[in-house]
């Protein structure tokens, strides 16, 4: 039995995807942010960083997303989703979901919460333009990724995609948003008919449509705009 300590549309998103796509044994535990749960003396017990997601493993429970979420690949070797040991694209594993957590998640992260990077308030809508540039530039190299490929690591879904899928639901309210780049845009609306992605949506009460509804806007040429 898995223990995932969660909020809906939170970091804790992506452990869940992969937690229903192994069929796991698993049990749903909600931290409410609202009141500030993960802060409690109880919660700081497993996650002294006093954040969301935690997940217990026989006891012993374990922090940060990411390595919830390859904790989890080893657990479930045949899965499928994180290549062996050996394969070429083990390294592209690594790659990938470093890049998501480092680099487009991180963005995100000063992007929402600007008031924690500045102690003068009035920047903070500079701090907001800046962040709206870097997420599109991370999101343009992950559309390039997708050009010729099917999912993050070529033509086999992996726990990267899954993570990817979290944070472009994130990403959504962003000027530029993933919708924007054809590929990321094809690929998202192709990833709303995965059953497990389908499945923990419906449970966190996630809206799909934006990414469903895609449609993309044609000049006279009949050439997608913006490409």
């Amino acid at each position: 039995m898995f223990k995932l300590y969660y909020y809906p549309n939170n970091a804790s998103l992506a452990p869940h995807f992969l937690l229903h796509h192994v069929n796991a044994d698993y049990e749903l535990l909600l931290v409410d942010k609202k009141s500030n749960v993960q802060k409690s003396p109880d919660y700081l017990k497993l996650n002294p960083a006093g954040r969301i997601p935690t997940l217990v493993v026989d006891q012993q429970p374990i922090f940060e997303s990411p390595a919830i979420c390859m904790h989890i690949c080893e657990l479930f070797p045949d899965s499928g989703l994180m290549p062996h040991i050996g394969d070429p694209k083990r390294a592209l594993f690594y790659q990938w979901l470093t890049f998501l957590n480092n680099t487009l998640q991180a963005e995100l992260m000063v992007r929402y919460y600007p008031h924690r990077h500045t102690n003068d308030q009035a920047t903070i809508p500079n701090i907001v333009a800046a962040q709206d540039d870097r997420i599109a530039d991370a999101l343009s190299i992950i559309n390039d990724q997708l050009a010729y490929n099917q999912y993050l690591l070529g033509d086999q879904l992996s726990a990267c995609d899954y993570f990817l899928f979290m944070l472009a639901e994130w990403s959504l309210p962003i000027e530029t948003s993933p919708l924007a780049f054809e590929h990321l845009a094809f690929y998202l609306k192709r990833l709303c008919a995965n059953s497990t992605i389908r499945a923990v949506c419906a449970i966190e009460e996630i809206d799909l449509s934006p990414f469903e509804s895609y449609s993309p806007e044609l000049n006279k040429e009949g050439v997608i705009v913006g490409t």
